[in-house]
């Protein structure tokens, strides 16, 4: 077995160390890119969303590296992405590719026992015992969860840092280095110092820089390629950005619920506005734009796929928040049509609102 993954942010480093502590085979596809996009369009369905169109690239690119197996997270809710695995399979035997499948569905869909059987097959193949494949999925774990707080805290720190620029250098500095590593313990240990790092980076606390919440659905907020590195962008600007969605909130969320227990500020929030569940990331992406009314952020920006039905009625919704809650919120759609001058011109016209919204012009990086 050799086995490749579709990229998620930050993911591939963490599924890196996992397939290293176990001494599996793999293939980490290069990260997104126009030609991933370019393939991936060429053999999806003209209207499916842009993420699945991402992962078929990522796909080709790991079977053109000898990749004989895909391991990916699933959903059966009311989303697309829940039938995503099977119309994957289609295209690529179509193609004449003899690809085997393992997807991970969440706890409440498929049982926690049917999970653990799948969860084995991965593991199938490593020599390691017992313990060590746990430790391992551990150790994965808590690298999702480092990266998960250092890009936390470099996006935030970004509009406070003394130094322009120092908070996004570090950041690509750390991916950079820890995919680099090929021993797990050792790229954990460079995770929690990078971490270490940035916490310590010089700030100036008198700043107020514009702060902005990222939110929508789920895989255009996280992977960089789908919103034209947003976060960067506004790191660039000297702007504070806080995203409540990430890869290793998705995890905790994907096994409380089924104690019902996942994301209770998040959905509480939305009661108001959204009480049930209609896929997707929909209830979040109205919690997350209410918190951020209450935590006083400057404004939100929704990012979605062209065609994703949940995020279209939380973009129904979302204008009576932003007048109830007096919170600027710009929608930025996306698909592999999407302008890099227009975008930008967007993401620039909803600063200098938010700037004169404060009876002031703010002076960026």
């Amino acid at each position: 077995m050799k086995i490749t993954i579709p990229h998620l942010g930050n993911v591939y480093i963490a599924v890196k160390i996992l397939f290293d502590s176990l001494g599996l085979d793999y293939v980490i596809p290069p990260l997104n890119n126009r030609e991933a996009l370019l393939w991936g369009s060429k053999y999806s369905p003209e209207e499916i969303c842009l993420p699945f169109k991402l992962m078929i690239g990522n796909y080709l690119a790991g079977i053109h590296e000898g990749a004989d197996t895909v391991l990916l997270v699933g959903s059966c809710g009311p989303c697309r992405f829940g039938e995503y695995c099977e119309l994957q399979m289609k295209i690529l035997q179509q193609l004449g590719h003899k690809i085997d499948f393992i997807v991970l569905d969440p706890v409440k869909s498929i049982g926690l026992c049917e999970l653990l059987h799948r969860m084995h097959r991965v593991g199938a193949y490593s020599k390691k015992t017992r313990m060590r494949k746990l430790q391992s999925l551990f150790m994965a774990y808590k690298a999702m969860t480092l990266l998960d707080d250092i890009e936390k805290e470099a996006h935030w720190r970004a509009g406070f840092e003394k130094k322009p620029g120092e908070c996004k250098r570090l950041l690509n500095q750390c991916r950079n280095a820890v995919y680099s590593c090929n021993d797990p313990e050792k790229a954990l240990a460079l995770l929690q110092e990078y971490l270490e790092t940035i916490q310590k980076i010089p700030v100036s606390p008198e700043r107020n820089p514009i702060k902005i919440s990222i939110i929508g659905e789920i895989y255009t907020v996280i992977e960089p390629f789908t919103n034209l590195y947003i976060e960067d962008v506004l790191m660039d600007m000297g702007i504070s950005t806080s995203r409540h969605l990430t890869p290793s909130w998705w995890v905790k969320d994907m096994l409380l619920k089924t104690m019902r227990l996942n994301s209770r500020e998040l959905l509480k929030a939305s009661d108001e506005y959204l009480p049930l569940y209609i896929g997707g990331h929909a209830r979040e992406c109205i919690g997350e734009a209410v918190l951020a009314a209450e935590e006083g952020m400057d404004g939100a920006i929704q990012i979605f796929p062209m065609g994703c039905m949940p995020e279209i009625v939380s973009k129904a919704i979302l204008p009576s928040i932003s007048r109830q809650k007096n919170l600027p919120i710009l929608t930025l759609v996306v698909d592999e049509m999407t302008g890099e001058a227009g975008y930008m011109t967007r993401i620039e016209a909803f600063t200098d609102l938010l700037e004169r919204r404060r009876g002031h012009v703010y002076i960026g990086s």
